[in-house]
């Protein structure tokens, strides 16, 4: 691919246009930030390992000029404000929707043929206002929830266990925050159920570290959130479209029915391709499975209905 953009060059944005940069993913990585001179920066910055970590990728920074975006094949967003101590996703909602409409529109002007990976929370409802303000077919516009969530469970699971992650499958559902559905029935190691390997008690606590995976770091950083797993996370999801690897991923995509959803964004498996969200592949659940899943989407739904009409226009 020609070139890949990153919107927002925090500990996120920064960490995630390094880790194209060093697997060779497009020819060139841009940085878009409204601070002055922190793109240009860490860009410049970045290139300069070049010769050290032997990639050939040109990446550049760009203060707040979307022209530097145009010709992209994917955008990564992650800007917005970033959560503290005792804010809670829901909390960042207001503020973040106008600053994600307002990229979005200049993704829809300047990278109109673009594959957009919203990384900003909250997840499920800033990619509902990129998708409703791009006018991008929904197939087109998706979240990073799903990697991330399942990558925290699976660390997790081989924390308890003391095994390799390698070795750990998980699947999450529904959306990105206190009420994603971590389904235990579908994680393994090496094939061996985790019920089989974790007492149901222990697992639940599991479980509910998991959920609590983000706060847990902003509790432990106190000026800061997560980068590391989201920026790798989001980057397994371009990778995946970049190389049209077909990789079955958990990802917050755009549901039309499927597990009795209809109109707004979930984290469910999808495959994942050059022409974006693929499939939508629909598991087979427990009643109290998909009880779970239509709560975690009633709580996605009620936070889209407070965005301000303002930020959904195109």
């Amino acid at each position: 691919m020609d070139k890949i953009a990153v919107i927002g060059a925090g500990n996120v944005g920064a960490t995630t246009a390094q880790r194209l940069a060093e697997k060779g993913l497009a020819r060139r990585v841009v940085m878009v930030d409204v601070a002055d001179g922190m793109a240009q920066g860490k860009a410049l910055d970045l290139y300069e390992s070049a010769p050290i970590e032997g990639f050939d990728t040109h990446v550049v920074g760009s203060t707040d000029d979307y022209s530097a975006i145009e010709g992209s094949g994917v955008v990564v967003v992650t800007a917005g404000l970033a959560r503290k101590p005792g804010m809670s996703r829901d909390d960042l909602q207001a503020k973040n929707a106008e600053i994600i409409a307002g990229i979005s529109r200049q993704i829809r002007n300047r990278a109109p043929e673009a594959i957009v990976v919203m990384v900003t929370n909250p997840l499920d409802v800033m990619t509902y206002v990129a998708l409703k303000v791009t006018g991008f077919q929904p197939t087109r516009v998706l979240g990073m929830a799903g990697i991330l969530d399942s990558a925290r469970f699976r660390s997790f699971v081989a924390m308890e266990l003391d095994v390799s992650v390698r070795d750990v499958t998980a699947v999450v559902l529904g959306g990105h925050g206190d009420t994603m559905v971590p389904l235990a029935r579908y994680c393994t190691v090496a094939g061996i159920p985790i019920t089989d390997l974790i007492a149901r008690p222990r697992l639940a606590e599991i479980i509910q570290r998991t959920r609590d995976g983000g706060a847990e770091i902003v509790k432990l950083l106190k000026t800061g959130s997560a980068y590391y797993a989201p920026s790798s996370a989001a980057v397994e999801m371009v990778e995946a479209i970049v190389q049209d690897r077909k990789r079955v991923l958990p990802c917050a995509a755009w549901l039309t029915g499927q597990y009795g959803l209809e109109g707004l964004y979930v984290g469910v498996p999808v495959k994942l391709g050059r022409a974006g969200v693929e499939q939508i592949y629909e598991i087979s659940l427990t009643p109290p499975e998909r009880h779970d899943l239509h709560q975690s989407a009633r709580h996605v739904r009620e936070s889209v209905a407070k965005i301000s009409p303002q930020s959904l226009t195109p």
